[in-house]
């Protein structure tokens, strides 16, 4: 079956449907699922190139695209979990459906079967392909969702239902060779952050409201932006890379700014805990900065629907003393410059706010960052390298490193 989703710019197949959510097969590591089905070989090719490493949903696995195909690997305990090598070629893009047998692919562009154009939507419990969305230009990126598939390419992204693969929104954005874009992940929320029309500028869709709300966070393009789980709370950063600013989506009011550092940087990744006490941020300089978020917390890890509603409603008050709740008082906070005294006359970074800790990795290499449990980082390299660092709450300074592992073996250069 075809089903036209744009007159002019892609279109779907797809041979029985794809399953309804609650229909998913999921996969613990700690019981048999359609991730444990083959044993894997851990013979590492020495020909194997990384294209791409994507955390899933909740940091708890990360997926790596290969040349030859891809591989799961569960983060706690790191352990490769397992993989498929295709004869035609590698992956681009992986990306998980928290631990479900639902992965969205995207070909390398020497895979000769699936070109960097198709999404493939795989079904690892049935071991095939069950739906494509074709396009007539390069995917940047695919976001997915328990209810949505979101395709993203460098001027227009589309969002699909996920159980009919019924175009949902079109949405124009400003040129977006990254493919930024950000979704929430909690059920009673559905929120998509993506660069808008101009420069600077980011777009908020509240589908659940059907609201649009258009947030100027830089005089610069975006580099890098991310939501919290519930869609309430936005971090973006430049192209610039000195600053990082945390946003309400609800009004688009700045919460909080952070300063990485002082001279220009690529920012490869922006991580907000789940907990949002937490933020971490990669840039090509080589270094793990973590902040800690000036933002009040709404309920438990995972807030439950009333929590949510709650604080969804709490900030989409009018007021602009309805703010107050959504911010923690200053203290534990990150630290300042000593001479933040004289703000008013030296220049705006002597008075900025600080990374609480950090943590010196390899110049230029891409690392991106995550949460795991118990107050860690964690952190994944286009090296072929995994990190575990643990968070000393009270002090800050440097991370400890737990772990390291290279899971794979590869002499791939930075992307």
């Amino acid at each position: 079956m075809t089903i036209p989703s744009s007159p002019t710019s892609s279109s779907v197949s797809t041979s029985q449907g794809i399953l309804p959510p609650s229909r998913l097969v999921t996969c613990e590591s700690r019981v048999s699922g359609p991730f444990s089905q083959i044993e894997p070989d851990f013979k590492d090719n020495d020909e194997t190139e990384l294209l791409c490493v994507t955390w899933n949903q909740d940091y708890g696995c990360f997926a790596a695209g290969t040349s030859r195909g891809f591989r799961i690997y569960n983060c706690d305990p790191l352990k490769e979990t397992f993989r498929r090598d295709f004869k035609s070629g590698g992956f681009g893009i992986v990306e998980m459906l928290y631990r479900s047998n639902i992965l969205a692919l995207v070909g390398g562009k020497g895979n000769t079967q699936y070109p960097p154009s198709k999404v493939v939507i795989w079904d690892d419990h049935q071991s095939r392909c069950i739906g494509e969305f074709s396009f007539r230009s390069e995917i940047r990126a695919v976001k997915l969702r328990r209810d949505c598939i979101v395709v993203v390419l460098e001027h227009k992204i589309y969002v699909y239902n996920f159980v009919d693969l019924k175009l949902l929104h079109q949405i124009e954005t400003l040129a977006n060779p990254k493919g930024l874009c950000s979704l929430s992940h909690n059920l009673n929320t559905s929120v998509l952050a993506c660069p808008g029309l101009r420069r600077g500028q980011v777009r908020i869709e509240h589908f659940g409201l059907n609201m649009t709300k258009l947030i100027s966070a830089h005089d610069s393009q975006i580099a890098c932006l991310t939501l919290t789980m519930d869609g309430l709370l936005l971090a973006t950063a430049s192209t610039k890379g000195t600053l990082i600013r945390i946003f309400n989506t609800m009004d688009g009011t700045r919460l909080q700014e952070v300063r990485r550092g002082l001279d220009r940087a690529d920012i490869f990744s922006i991580a907000l805990s789940p907990n949002v006490q937490w933020m971490a941020v990669s840039s090509d300089k080589g270094t793990i900065h973590l902040f800690r978020l000036r933002v009040r917390v709404v309920g438990e890890d995972s807030p439950t629907s009333s929590s949510v509603s709650q604080s969804a409603a709490m900030a989409h008050q009018n007021s602009s003393s309805s703010l107050d709740p959504l911010i923690s008082p200053s203290n534990n906070t990150n630290p300042g410059s000593s001479l933040s005294f004289i703000k008013g006359v030296l220049p705006k970074y002597f008075s900025s706010e600080w990374s609480f800790a950090q943590f010196h990795l390899p110049e230029c290499t891409q690392f991106i960052t995550g949460f795991g449990s118990q107050n860690t980082v964690i952190v994944a390299g286009m090296d072929g390298s995994f990190y575990r660092c643990g968070i000393d709450t009270v002090n800050g300074g440097e991370l400890s490193q737990q772990e390291y592992v290279r899971f794979l073996k590869t002499d791939s250069r930075p992307k």
